[in-house]
């Protein structure tokens, strides 16, 4: 390369050093030195605050007369700039949002009723509680009787038609409640009544009688024929109501029919009592 070389390395030193001054001697800011004031300036310490403040500060303090700026730049390097300026919470008083106490309101309709639960255990048994008072004196018992015993002392014979059996001898008949001209019972106290019927066969001839309630025959009082006669008997309780009637009646048969008796002695008789009025518990 010979001289050349050289020379070309210190034209290159000497371009660069002269592009790269500038900027190799220049100082920062933070560390420039204040420079004096030239001219005419007044002295610092005669000047203002407000105004040394507003130089300071690069001028961002605002003049007289001039509204301040609505708000300030920060730079993202400069220390405690905050992000979002900061909004205040509000507080709301919640004892006054609370109204007065309504009245109270209809009552609703009632539900279904639900299912009957399983029966408890019986508890124990409560102490014995006091002896009551008396109470009023009640009515006045109530005896009810109905009895009558009646009898024939005349024979009778059937025919061609059913026969109520009349009666002419009357041994009892509590208040008239057996009619001795219709040989019927007529019931005034409704209730239980026991009758008992008993007649005397005739020789040879059938015996066929039945107790009667109303139109109804209830009991049969039946003795066959036979050389000999004999007493026969029927008894028997009815239930009877108001107006029922009980009496006995000779039966109608195709052989001859009778009950025996005489004008001395009383081969039939008919008999009945109350047992138990129904009124009574």
């Amino acid at each position: 390369m010979g001289s050349r070389g050289p020379a070309r390395v210190v034209a290159c030193c000497l371009l660069l050093a002269f592009a790269c001054g500038p900027v190799l001697g220049r100082v920062p800011p933070d560390q420039e030195e204040p420079q004096e004031p030239e001219g005419t300036e007044e002295p610092l310490r005669d000047r203002d605050p407000a105004e040394r403040a507003e130089d300071r500060h690069g001028g961002y303090g605002p003049r007289q007369g001039e509204e301040p700026p609505a708000s300030r730049c920060y730079r993202c390097c400069d220390p405690g700039a905050p992000l979002y300026p900061s909004v205040p919470v509000p507080q709301i008083n919640i004892t006054i949002l609370k109204g007065e106490k309504g009245d109270r309101g209809l009552r609703g309709l009632q539900g279904k009723l639900g299912r009957p639960g399983a029966a408890g255990v019986r508890g124990h048994a409560g102490p014995k509680g006091q002896k009551g008072s008396a109470g009023a004196p009640g009515d006045r018992c109530k005896s009810h009787y109905a009895a009558f015993s009646v009898g024939r002392k005349k024979a009778l014979h059937s025919n061609d038609y059913y026969q109520t059996v009349v009666f002419d001898t009357e041994f009892v008949n509590l208040y008239g409640h057996f009619n001795m001209f219709t040989g019927k019972f007529y019931c005034y106290v409704p209730g239980v009544y026991f009758f008992s019927l008993n007649v005397h066969t005739w020789n040879q001839k059938e015996t066929y009688l039945h107790v009667m309630r109303n139109a109804e025959p209830v009991a049969i009082l039946y003795a066959q024929v036979s050389g000999r006669s004999i007493m026969q008997s029927q008894s028997l309780m009815l239930a009877l109501g108001e107006q029922d009637e009980v009496w006995v009646r000779l039966f109608r048969g195709e052989r001859d029919n009778a009950v025996f008796s005489d004008e001395f002695d009383t081969y039939i008789t008919f008999s009945g009592y109350l047992v138990k009025p129904a009124a009574e518990p």
